[in-house]
C-alpha cells in the first residue's frame, strides 16, 4: 500500500490557469510551497514568455525552480529531477508540503514516478547528429529499438537522436530504461488535473499572447535571442515566432498568429499526454480555475489528514 506523502501535483495544459490557482491554494494553506514543474520557467530573463509568477507573488508564496539557469545553458531532465528532489527535501525539512505545478509532462513524471533517466553520451550524440537525414536515423532506431521507435514521430529529430544516443551509448535499448511511459505505478503524490474545453484553452492562449506583447514580450525576445538559446531552452513557446518578426521576416500579426497556432498544437499534445495517466483526478473548469479552489483544498486536506 502506498501512503500519501501529502504533496500535491496540479497539472494542466498551457494557459489553463494552474499557476494562478496554485497561488490561491497556497494562500489558503500556508503550509504549502510551490515547485514549478515547467521546463522553461527555470530560465532567467524569460519571465514574460513563460508566464512565471510575478515578483510580488513569489515574495508572498515560496517558489522553487524559477529563474535558476541562463537560457544559454542546457538543463537536462535528470538535472531538473535532481533539483526538484532537492527542493522536496528542503520543504520536508521545514515540515512544509509541496505543491508541484506544471505542464511539462516528462518532468512531472520524472519526479512523481522517480524515473530512471538515461545518462548523456556527448561523443555518440555528436556522431549521430552528423547525419542530417532524420528519416535515416529513425530507420536505424527501428532496427535497434523498435519499441522506442513506435512511440515517437519519425520526424521528431530531437527524440530520435536522444533514443539513438542512449541505445548506442549505453548498449541497452532506450525503451528498457525504467518502467516506461506507458506504466503508471502507484505513487505517494496526489495528482489533480484542470480540465478545460479546447475552445476555452484556445481563447486563453490568444488572450495571453496579447497580454504578453503589451507587457514587453518583444523586448524580452530581443534580449534573450541576442544571447542565444541552448538546445533545451530553444523549444520555449513564442520566442522563435516573435524573433522572426524582429528580423523583419513577418509582421507582428503574422508572428502572433503563428505563435498561437503552435501553442494550441502544444496544448493538444499536453492534453493527450496527461489524459493517459489514470492516477490524475480531473476537475472540470468552465472558465476560471478558481471555480475548483474548494475542491482542490478538500483533496489536499484529505491527503494530509493523518
Amino acid at each position: 500500500m502506498i501512503i500519501p506523502n501529502g504533496h500535491l501535483v496540479l497539472i494542466g495544459t498551457t494557459a489553463s490557469g494552474k499557476s494562478s490557482l496554485s497561488i490561491e491554494v497556497a494562500k489558503k494553506r500556508p503550509i504549502l510551497e510551490i515547485i514549478s514543474m515547467d521546463s522553461m520557467a527555470i530560465y532567467q530573463g524569460m519571465n514574460i514568455g513563460t508566464a512565471t509568477p510575478s515578483h510580488e507573488e513569489q515574495s508572498e508564496i515560496q517558489h522553487h525552480l524559477i529563474n535558476i539557469v541562463e537560457p544559454t545553458e542546457e538543463f537536462s531532465v535528470s538535472q531538473f529531477q535532481e533539483a526538484a528532489n532537492n527542493s522536496l527535501m528542503e520543504i520536508e525539512d521545514r515540515k512544509q508540503k509541496a505543491l508541484l505545478v506544471g505542464g511539462t509532462g516528462l518532468h512531472v513524471r520524472a519526479v512523481v514516478d522517480n524515473l530512471s533517466i538515461p545518462g548523456q553520451f556527448p561523443e555518440v550524440k555528436r556522431e549521430i547528429e552528423s547525419e542530417i537525414d532524420t528519416t535515416k536515423l529513425y530507420k536505424q532506431l527501428e532496427n535497434l529499438d523498435p519499441v522506442a521507435a513506435k512511440k515517437m514521430e519519425p520526424t521528431n529529430r530531437r527524440r530520435v537522436v536522444r533514443a539513438l544516443e542512449v541505445t548506442l551509448g549505453s548498449g541497452k535499448p532506450f525503451s528498457q530504461f525504467g518502467p516506461g511511459m506507458d506504466s503508471y505505478p502507484s505513487t505517494p503524490f496526489t495528482q489533480i488535473g484542470l480540465q478545460l474545453s479546447r475552445e476555452t484553452i484556445d481563447k486563453r492562449i490568444s488572450e495571453r499572447y496579447e497580454q504578453q506583447v503589451a507587457s514587453g514580450f518583444l523586448e524580452e525576445v530581443e534580449i534573450v535571442m541576442a544571447k542565444g538559446l541552448s538546445r533545451t531552452a530553444a523549444p520555449a513557446l513564442g520566442y522563435k515566432e516573435f524573433h522572426s518578426h524582429l528580423r523583419g521576416e513577418c509582421s507582428l500579426e503574422e508572428a502572433i498568429e503563428k505563435a498561437v497556432i503552435a501553442t494550441k498544437r502544444f496544448a493538444r499534445r499536453q492534453e493527450r499526454w496527461f489524459r493517459r495517466d489514470p492516477r490524475i483526478n480531473w476537475l472540470e473548469v468552465v472558465e476560471d480555475p478558481s471555480e475548483v479552489l474548494e475542491e482542490v483544498l478538500k483533496i489536499f486536506d484529505e491527503a494530509n489528514k493523518n
